[in-house]
């Protein structure tokens, strides 16, 4: 039986058998079907148990999701956006698809630290000058008694 994957980018994808999905009744408006369906989806994505993502991106998911990861080292979304399993379903899947992409992007690059120019500080000392002899001005006034 083939293995149903999940494509993230064109070189990264997930397979499907790494997902685990719990339905559980939803709150919140749902008609008739409330107290009958269990409309939410708790995706679970476990981070280490997946072979198919490489070391850099499993990195940097731990980074980018770190407030959803639990003890288990899962990632848990859960979906109860809609009012029907199969769309909150695929809500869950498209997160946790965002998710991985935002991960498998490279961090924006770190500021390098620069010195100001010779210019720079010269003009920063003439405009300093300039305004401590305008205070200077402003200093009591000493008239003739």
């Amino acid at each position: 039986m083939a293995e149903i994957r999940i494509p993230i980018t064109s070189s990264i994808f997930i397979l499907e058998h790494d997902l685990q999905e719990k339905f559980i009744h939803s709150g919140g408006p749902g008609g008739q079907n409330v107290n009958k369906v269990a409309t939410t989806v708790q995706l679970r994505f476990d981070i280490e148990g997946s072979s198919s993502l490489p070391a850099h991106v499993k990195f940097r998911l731990r980074q980018l999701a770190s407030g959803r990861i639990n003890k288990q080292g899962e990632i848990v979304i859960t979906a109860n956006r809609h009012r029907t399993q199969e769309r909150n379903r695929a809500d869950a899947r498209e997160r946790l698809v965002a998710l991985i992409s935002e991960a498998a992007k490279p961090p924006p690059p770190k500021r390098r630290p620069t010195r100001p120019s010779l210019g720079a500080k010269k003009r920063r000392m003439d405009s300093k000058t300039k305004r401590g002899a305008v205070k200077k001005l402003r200093g009591s006034y000493r008239g003739e008694d």
